[in-house]
């Protein structure tokens, strides 16, 4: 793992991807890390990977992609 980055986010690549691109547009930099090595997965779009995010922006990811969004329902 980078040093001061902090995991954010693990899943499907595909999922991973997108989160990427929406942390970038909320200018927060993160990076993604596969966790293995894609082997037997016939769906290059699944394979598991981590989302890394700088741990000062940790706080600020979390509370705009975790947050409960009362104005959307």
């Amino acid at each position: 793992m980078f040093v001061g980055m902090r995991t954010f986010f693990t899943g499907e690549w595909i999922k991973a991807d997108l989160l990427v691109v929406w942390l970038e547009k909320h200018g927060i930099p993160s990076h993604i890390q596969s966790t293995a090595s894609g082997e037997g997965q016939e769906d290059d779009m699944a394979r598991e990977v981590v989302v890394v995010v700088d741990e000062k922006d940790y706080e600020r990811a979390s509370q705009l992609f975790y947050a409960e969004r009362e104005d959307e329902l």
